[in-house]
Formats: C-alpha cells, structure tokens, sequence
C-alpha cells in the first residue's frame, strides 16, 4: 500500500505519535512518503501528487486535516484524519480510536465513507471545514485558547470560555437558501458534525452526510447563559433530551449568508481567520472520503 503523509509540525503537543503510526503500519511492500511542514510551507504545494497514492493520513490538528479534505474534495481519494492536534474533535466524531496501532489497523482494513464538508468565503478567503464554522463567541474562544493548548490541552478552550464571559452581542442577517431570516445573539454556528470538547452534542443530531448544516444562533446574552444548553448536550447521550433550551435558535439549509452588526470574527475548525462577517458558505455533499471505524461505520452507513 502506498501512504502519503501530510505531519504538521506545528499541531498538538509534538509527541510523535504518527511515526508510531508509520512503524505500526508498515508492511513488506508498503511504500511510506512523509511531508512535513510547521505551517510555512503550505499544504497545498505537499498534495500535488496525492493522486498517485492509495490513502493520504492527515496529521495535525483539526484545521490541518480540514485542509487536506478541502484540497482533496471529490476527488476520492481516502484521508485518515490522523488525531496529532489538541482537541481532535473530527476523530471523538467519527468514533476513531486514537491509539496509533489501533488507527494502523483501521486504515489496513480500508474501511470508508463519504463526508459532507464546507466552504465558507469571506472577504475573497475560501476556506474549507469539516466539523463547524461560524462567527462570534467561537472565534473569541478559538483565539484565546490559542497560547495555552499545548499546555492545558482542550481545557484551554473552557479557561477561554470563561475569560470571556460577556463576550460582545450582534445583530444578525442571515439568508438561508434564499430565505432571509434575523436575530441576535452572541454568534452563529454552522454546524456538519455535532460534537465539540468534552463530548457536548451542540445539536440532537449528528448528521454529516444528509446535504445540510444546522445554522445554530447563540441567543445567550452572556457565556454563562449558555450552560444549561451545555448540559442538555451532555446528557443527550441515549438521544432521549432533544430540546438545547432557548439559548440556541437552530435553521437548515444548505446556503447560507451570515451578516452582524457589529461585526464578528470568523473562524473554521478551530482555525481563527482574522477576517470578520459577512461571511457566505455552501454545503459540499460527500465531497471527502474518511476512513472509518466499525463502531463509526454502524452509526453513519445507514
């Protein structure tokens, strides 16, 4: 088998665990390529011949492996979402293991499926996502928690929620598949898979393959208002609590426009942009094959 590994340097706590991988995987035959940057070089330039390999293993962070499946959209081409980054959250998704030999064994088996992603543009920027983008509160939590990642680990996101604690309020525009809709609130969330640090559910369903985003309006005037939402996320572990409390105002569809006054900062994937709304977005059906465990395939094959 013929891999293509795409290592970001600069991700997660530098540990190494991909070459674990790579030993792990190696068989009579293989034939291993490894490309690494520490977010110099760009990821594209690592790609231009991925056509010529069987798998590319993505590893980083969840805006490493975002960028590795936008670059590789519809192309076929299987990617292993290789868990190297701090929260690794496409991974808690999909169900993934994140033990290197166990990951080795998945890939081996080659067991597949193809993900819905998005593209969002802003300001003559595209970008592509796998789990979620928006503008707001997330953005302010992603750009705090930058600096103590490698330290804290995911709770740097929570000691970054509470630092920001009135975060600022908008009011939004948004038009959704050509419907125009307002509101207001902390941010907004366009929502392909559900599940965010410490196993929170932001939607009931998690539904990566179904076309559509979830458009998720945080309502909250302050962080703290978010809570029992965050409760209700935990809790819906057997799908038996549905309801997210009127602190979250959830849309469908599959284009959708978001304008804030004042405006926001957007981020994709954990991914502070830097850039601010208005922001536009399109849903990209299956455009990204993930390898896939047994326990992952029985919840989205069906």
């Amino acid at each position: 088998m013929k891999l293509l590994v795409i290592n970001n340097l600069a991700s997660g706590y530098g540990e190494g665990a991909i070459y674990d991988f790579m030993r792990s995987f190696a068989a009579d035959g293989d034939d291993i390529c490894m490309r690494c940057t520490n977010g110099t070089t760009p990821i594209s330039t690592l790609l231009d011949d991925a056509k010529d390999f069987d798998a590319v293993i993505a590893a980083g962070g969840d805006g490493t492996v975002a960028t590795v499946c936008y670059l590789l959209a519809s192309t076929g081409i299987p990617v292993l979402p290789f868990p190297a980054g701090t929260a690794n959250l496409l991974a808690l998704n999909l169900a993934s293991p994140l033990e290197p030999h166990a990951l080795a064994k998945m890939v081996r088996a080659g067991k597949t499926l193809d993900f819905d992603m998005g593209e969002i543009c802003v300001d003559g920027h595209r970008f592509g996502f796998s789990i979620m983008a928006g503008a707001g509160y997330d953005a302010v939590i992603m750009r705090g928690a930058q600096r103590g990642k490698r330290l804290l680990g995911p709770m740097a996101y929570l000691q970054s929620a509470v630092a920001n604690a009135m975060p600022q309020q908008s009011k939004f525009t948004l038009t959704l598949d050509g419907r125009q809709v307002q509101s207001e609130g902390l941010g907004v969330l366009l929502v392909n898979f559900s599940k965010i640090q410490f196993d929170i559910a932001v939607t009931h369903d998690n539904k990566p393959r179904d076309g559509e985003f979830d458009v998720v309006v945080l309502k909250a005037k302050t962080a703290f208002d978010l809570i029992p939402a965050a409760i209700a996320g935990l809790l819906d572990r057997d799908g038996e609590f549905p309801d997210r409390t009127d602190a979250l105002e959830i849309f469908r569809a599959k284009e959708v426009t978001i304008e804030a006054d004042p405006t926001m900062e957007v981020q994709y994937d954990g991914e502070a942009t830097g850039l601010s709304t208005p922001f536009s977005a399109r849903i990209m059906p299956r455009a990204t094959r993930l390898f896939i465990s047994d326990e992952g395939y029985s919840q989205f094959a069906r």
